[in-house]
């Protein structure tokens, strides 16, 4: 008994004798212990849960893997289109502009005045849905080819209408290219002081290159349907399905049109009037009794 009292006695003195700190450190490091572990399962029961929901819900899932692997956007660079002319410029050794040099009267025929350019400008635009600076710079062209030439203007804007319907792009699946559908690989020798067969795309140069050959066929042929039926290669066959008859319908309206008349942009389909035999067609070069300037 006596020795049990003086270890208690003895416990209580060594207690006692401890500093304060020690006593105050373990109280604060058993406290630190205690909020770690209540914050760890907090953590773990959160993180229970965000898996949980992640796996009930994928498309969260799939968000959430996203935002954390996303690549940095590339920076946008700002393409500024071409101007419509450097589109339309011919190639260098292409048709030479017109010079200053005082026009002749067929000349002037020809080329026609501003205003007519411009009725049938906007004509031909409303009617094909070519944009206005668009459908300008290619009657521009063709007016000018045909000063150069002395090929009546309308009768290119016709071929054009027929051929392509304005599209200086379009291509048939025999390999007619651009607006009056050239066969650049048959005429590949016309395209060479434009650039080769790569400039067939170039509107310039196909006007120039399929009004040429127009020319040809019409000056061979000794009249503008035999012209036209070569142009569309059926000069071997007994008709030309009709082609001839729609250039010259579409010609008569551009007549009209230049003339300041009013002329319906839309036009009911008709059946296509029969070609003329071969031997009055050679005769005849008027069209309805109106004669194609320069031919």
């Amino acid at each position: 008994m006596i020795n049990r009292n003086t270890g208690a006695v003895l416990s209580a003195r060594f207690m006692a004798s401890q500093p304060a700190w020690l006593s105050s450190t373990r109280i604060s490091a058993k406290g630190v212990l205690t909020t770690a572990q209540h914050t760890l399962t907090i953590v773990g029961v959160t993180a229970l849960v965000v898996m949980a929901v992640l796996f009930v819900r994928p498309d969260l899932a799939k968000a959430l893997s996203d935002s954390l692997n996303r690549t940095p956007e590339a920076e946008v660079v700002a393409v500024q289109a071409p101007p419509l002319t450097a589109l339309m410029e011919a190639p260098a050794a292409a048709a030479p502009a017109a010079n200053a040099e005082p026009l002749s009267a067929e000349e002037k025929a020809l080329l026609g005045t501003q205003k007519q350019q411009q009725w049938v400008t906007t004509w031909l635009s409303k009617r094909y849905r070519v944009a206005g600076d668009a459908a300008n710079m290619l009657v521009s062209t063709a007016y000018l080819t045909a000063r150069e030439i002395k090929l009546d203007p309308l009768l290119i804007l016709s071929v054009m209408a027929i051929e392509s319907g304005f599209n200086p792009f379009a291509e048939s699946p025999m390999g007619a290219q651009g607006l009056m559908q050239v066969m650049s690989k048959v005429h590949h020798e016309k395209f060479q002081e434009m650039g080769g067969l790569q400039a067939a795309l170039n509107p310039v140069a196909n006007i120039r290159v399929g009004s040429l050959i127009l020319k040809d066929y019409v000056t061979r042929g000794g009249s503008v349907e035999a012209g036209l039926k070569s142009y569309v290669g059926a000069a071997a066959f007994e008709h030309d399905d009709g082609y001839g008859s729609r250039v010259l319908a579409e010609y008569s309206r551009l007549k009209q049109v230049s003339a300041g008349k009013k002329v319906p942009t839309i036009t009911p389909v008709m059946a296509a009037a029969p070609v003329k035999p071969a031997a009055v067609a050679a005769t005849d070069k008027s069209v309805n009794g109106t004669q194609i300037a320069g031919l």
